[in-house]
């Protein structure tokens, strides 16, 4: 869920300006589109899960670890379990969600059973069209090769090879990690948790506590339909003041547009602007060498004129 980046939407206006002045992406405002409509492990909003967005939250700078509770009640007031573990990208995602040691500074010890649970997930990823269809737009580009086990070994280094984040005595961090898992950085912050799954599944252990919803400029509350929200939450002792995140779409879809957003640029920071369904959105990705460092979408508006 929108969950990064409280300096995306504290720092000011000036951000906020920024965003709206970039141009849209029509091309990949076209391919994501087309993976949004072929993403059929997608939940849908009322019927495969429900929230409940409570109160606003209140302003928490970055650093501090004091928040407002302005909701009483979990974000997530139903899922559809049966479906989470009969449907093989989720199940296989999931297992792959307690491979890590989530304090930055601390090496991560890989062992030969988690290898070969991220080789479960990219191989069920890979057999989606979502997945499907990203491919075929790589390979158009030259960005991957045209044969699979190729593409399977790219993104297998771009989300799962480790590196060091935090200066520590060896490799501390990766792509998947960061993205879908979440990390603390020496007890003082929370790095990452991107992901509607993780969040439910820790919310459900009580180990993340929903503190309420962060509403855009120019509108007071989002609605529980939206699959796209800003959110702000405490886990590990630590609060999130600002963590954006889709919601409901499937481990493909966001393995899907973060790829080809690293791939086409080799900045370290790379913002696109894209509409994808009523939503407009800048996808923002962070390098880290050859490895994602971070990647999560900005609402920046909804419900607006088709603009591609």
């Amino acid at each position: 869920m929108f969950w990064h980046y409280a300096a995306a939407l504290c720092t000011g206006n000036n951000l906020s300006l920024k965003n709206h002045r970039q141009i849209l992406n029509h091309e990949l405002s076209k391919l994501f589109n087309e993976l949004w409509d072929a993403d059929v492990n997608r939940f849908v909003p009322g019927k495969d899960y429900t929230i409940s967005l409570q109160g606003k939250a209140g302003y928490v700078p970055q650093g501090s670890n004091a928040a407002r509770d302005s909701a009483s009640e979990p974000l997530f007031c139903s899922v559809n379990e049966p479906r989470l573990k009969n449907t093989e990208t989720y199940s296989t995602f999931i297992s792959l969600l307690d491979n890590y040691e989530t304090s930055t500074g601390m090496a991560e010890l890989v062992t030969a059973e988690e290898i070969a649970e991220n080789n479960r997930f990219l191989d069920a990823v890979l057999e989606t069209d979502v997945m499907k269809l990203t491919h075929q737009y790589l390979v158009k580009k030259t960005w991957t090769k045209p044969d699979l086990k190729d593409f399977k070994s790219q993104l297998y280094a771009i989300w799962f090879h480790l590196y060091s984040r935090d200066g520590g005595k060896g490799p501390d961090s990766c792509g998947f990690e960061h993205v879908f898992v979440g990390e603390t950085k020496r007890g003082k912050e929370i790095l990452g948790l991107h992901n509607w799954v993780q969040f439910y599944l820790q919310e459900k252990l009580r180990h993340i506590d929903y503190k309420g919803y962060v509403a855009r400029k120019k509108k007071n509350r989002p609605d529980e339909d939206d699959q796209v929200l800003s959110l702000q939450f405490s886990w590990k002792g630590l609060v999130k003041p600002v963590g954006s995140s889709f919601i409901g779409v499937s481990p493909e879809f966001e393995f899907a547009l973060y790829t080809v957003i690293f791939l086409q640029a080799n900045e370290r920071v790379t913002r696109q602007r894209v509409r994808i369904e009523e939503y407009e959105l800048e996808i923002v990705v962070y390098r880290h060498g050859q490895h994602i460092g971070t990647a999560y979408p900005i609402l920046l508006s909804s419900n607006a004129e088709d603009l591609y």
